[in-house]
């Protein structure tokens, strides 16, 4: 009986949820961060411009709607998933949550240098590695409480695994135009670099189901993205969104063929 109300309960609270209220007060919370942005013309770090401070408008959204679905106690619940890392009981998935994009972004570096361009070798500090690192997953924590705390579920509830992965990719990719535009990237680099964008978001769907929908996973992942760019040559500013992006996408093709498109889980129920 217990057992029965906990799980009657759960549903209803997840039914509750509205995406289409995050996506949409997630923008409104983004606004302020997009004209400071363009009036101060600042740049955090190389590529990065000043607006993307606004990695904190998606856990505001979701802890906003939250506390209006489930009052405080609920808010808190969202809070506690930044360190959920008992979630992932297969500790095997931690290797592609961390390495997966270190990989990716050496496939492109070789890539690169075989098609004959001049890409200078990396040099990395281990002290600004981690650096980044921390201020990278803190970031990261900010817009995976949202994405995938909050978003994700009830979307792939309505759409399945895979079309919840490209819905929020697409929108992710787009929640972003303006900070690339403020960073002077061309029409050409935004349309690459959302290929690999809306892949990405794919794969962290994949990742967020086999890790127990682990917030921490994702957002360890999530670190990871940016790390990497900012270690290539010469901090990003050799990146290549059409190599990547690429890569990127060839790689979410195989786990949607491996895993399966509904849950991208094997032989589970999401």
């Amino acid at each position: 009986m217990g057992k029965s109300r906990q799980t009657t309960t759960q549903g209803q609270s997840l039914s509750g949820k509205s995406p289409l209220a995050f996506l949409a007060l997630v923008f409104a919370l983004a606004i302020p961060f997009w004209v400071v942005g363009g009036l101060t013309g600042r740049q955090l770090l190389p590529g990065l411009p000043e607006a993307a401070l606004m990695v904190i408008c998606p856990v505001l959204a979701a802890l906003i709607l939250t506390y209006r679905e489930s009052g405080s106690a609920g808010a808190a619940q969202l809070l506690k998933r930044a360190l959920d890392f008992k979630r992932v009981t297969a500790k095997v998935w931690y290797v592609p949550v961390l390495l997966l994009m270190p990989l990716v972004m050496v496939l492109s570096f070789g890539v690169m240098r075989l098609t004959g361009t001049q890409v200078p070798a990396p040099l990395i500090s281990v002290q600004r590695a981690l650096i980044l690192g921390v201020v990278f997953f803190v970031g990261a924590l900010g817009e995976e409480l949202g994405w995938s705390g909050y978003a994700t579920d009830p979307m792939q509830r309505r759409l399945g695994a895979l079309w919840a992965g490209l819905v929020l990719g697409l929108v992710w990719a787009v929640y972003h135009y303006i900070g690339l535009v403020q960073a002077h990237r061309s029409v050409g680099w935004i349309g690459w670099w959302s290929l690999g964008t809306v892949a990405l978001r794919v794969i962290m769907v994949w990742l967020f189901n086999n890790t127990g929908k682990s917030v921490f996973a994702a957002s360890l992942f999530h670190m990871t993205i940016n790390l990497t760019w900012q270690l290539f040559p010469v901090s990003g500013s050799y990146y290549d969104p059409r190599v990547t992006g690429l890569i990127l996408a060839l790689v979410a093709a195989i786990v949607v063929a491996v895993w399966g498109p509904r849950n991208l889980v094997r032989g589970a129920k999401v």
